[in-house]
């Protein structure tokens, strides 16, 4: 029998369970408490034309994407243009600055030529994490992770010493590389699943292999055009969208979820999925109809949160690229400073992407669009001034690196975002960014139940629960729970039996 399903959040995750929910035929209503989708994954544009990408930015895992609009009858190209950056990115080092070419074998004869040797345990390295991303990517995290046993099938168990769980990244990329620079080139992407490289598992060396290798891509328009298709193609198998709609309570009875408090008034559903913040979901809910305790969330590990500006300057800079990693300082002191101290860096890294060297539409003629973001702990206290002096060195950077000078004084837009502001916009977790660390003791079965163990038709999909953090990820938890709930039993059909 054909359900009527809630989903709250129409972030990446809540998109894709939208259009699953909904090609089964239920009928699905998508409450969002913002004026538009996408969550994190917004976009907003200025009254002097610039358009900005408030969160993602990295088209990765280019396949994964493609695949879900496959499941539809579409591909990207219906959608938007995707455009293959050349270089995928640079790093700025004190003493060298390091281009990721598009080609594979140009980012072998650029690792040859930094250490003798290397091009070839390059090639090693990748059909390793080529493996591991087909393993990893295809059967490992498309799981509910209810239980272990679902990890018992032959390819997964035949796998399992090939996927290197039990040996931490740091340590993996040391047996293949020796160069201070190389190393950081290869451990950079796994800061964004929520901890040291010393924490995180082998495993994820995938991500090399779905950036590096299959290419840093960019879809024209911005990336929020992935958000329109979303949002398109889940209204094409008959979900509505109501914005500017905020979720007061969810309301139970009998160990069954009856519906949802919208904007004071009461709607009845099937079954609700939460794509919003997890532990937000949980406190509108009574007590002992939670998962999770306030002690668990405090234990637990979490991604990081982060200080964005969006900046819009009158003049183009010259000598930077799509996207610059400023790696100039230490980077264990400033992961240390988002899980250890937990306290604003001293020496911080960045990270800017400036879109309109690959696209004239989100910046006037002649100007640039710049996205600048440091890695920051959770919880930290986020004030203007504070803000400002880190606005302040990383332009002062940004002119050493590109030559310019006088940056602050060519600006003609201006916007922070910082951990305050996920807590009043997506009601974060101590205002994290990236939802939780994928750390070996958070993977699987150890991170956040999709499912409510105490009302059989509430269930939560997005970056706090499987598979993690990231937006192909985010596409896959929704794809899992959509399947979850489809399984599910109405309470209208259990009378009918």
């Amino acid at each position: 029998m054909k359900k009527k399903i809630a989903i709250i959040g129409s972030g990446i995750s809540g998109l894709s369970a939208a259009c699953y929910c909904a090609q089964s035929g239920n009928e699905v209503h998508v409450f969002e408490k913002q004026s538009q989708p996408g969550g994190r994954a917004r976009q907003f544009q200025t009254t002097n034309g610039y358009t900005f990408d408030m969160g993602p930015s990295w088209y990765w895992m280019p396949d994964i994407i493609e695949s879900f609009f496959n499941d539809f009858g579409h591909r990207t190209s219906d959608f938007y243009d995707l455009v293959a950056l050349n270089p995928q990115f640079e790093m700025i080092f004190n003493d060298e600055n390091i281009s990721i070419p598009k080609s594979y074998e140009a980012l072998k004869a650029l690792f040859e030529d930094i250490e003798k040797g290397a091009g070839k345990k390059l090639d090693t390295f990748m059909k390793a994490a080529k493996f591991k991303y087909e393993v990893g990517m295809r059967e490992f995290v498309n799981k509910p992770c209810h239980s272990w046993l679902e990890f018992m099938s032959l390819k997964i168990a035949g796998s399992a010493l090939k996927l290197d769980l039990l040996t931490n990244f740091r340590n993996y990329v040391g047996h293949y590389f020796s160069d201070p620079k190389l190393r950081t080139l290869m451990e950079f992407p796994v800061i964004f699943l929520g901890a040291s490289p010393i924490k995180i598992p082998a495993m994820y060396s995938l991500m090399n292999y779905g950036g590096y290798a299959l290419g840093t891509w960019y879809p024209m328009g911005g990336f929020y055009q992935l958000v329109l298709a979303m949002q398109k193609v889940a209204e094409e198998q008959g979900a509505y969208f109501h914005f500017n709609q905020n979720i007061d309570q969810i309301i139970v009875e009998q160990g069954q979820a009856k519906g949802l408090i919208v904007n004071g008034e009461f709607q009845a559903f099937d079954a609700i999925i939460a794509s919003c913040d997890y532990h937000h979901t949980e406190i509108l809910l009574e007590p002992n109809m939670r998962n999770y305790s306030e002690k668990y969330w405090a234990s637990r590990t979490f991604a990081p949160s982060c200080l964005i500006y969006y900046l819009g300057f009158n003049e183009r800079i010259p000598n930077l690229k799509h996207h610059t990693l400023f790696f100039e300082n230490d980077l264990d002191e400033h992961i240390a400073s988002i899980y250890n101290t937990k306290k604003w860096p001293e020496k911080p890294l960045f990270y800017t992407c400036c879109p309109s060297k690959t696209d004239p539409s989100v910046a006037p003629e002649g100007c640039e669009n710049l996205f600048l973001l440091i890695p920051l702990a959770t919880g930290l206290s986020d004030s203007e001034s504070t803000r400002e002096k880190y606005l302040d060195e990383m332009l002062e950077r940004i002119e050493k690196h590109t030559g310019t000078q006088r940056l602050k004084s060519k600006l003609e837009y201006k916007k922070s975002y910082c951990v305050s502001d996920f807590i009043n916009d997506y009601n974060a977790y101590g205002g994290n960014a990236y939802g939780l660390a994928n750390t070996l003791n958070q993977t699987a079965v150890l991170k956040p139940s999709i499912k409510n163990k105490h009302i059989k038709n509430l269930f939560y999909t997005g970056q706090l629960t499987v598979p993690g953090p990231g937006v192909p990820p985010s596409i896959i938890s929704g794809t899992i729970v959509a399947k979850e709930v489809n399984k599910l039993k109405t309470s209208r059909h259990e009378k009918a039996i």
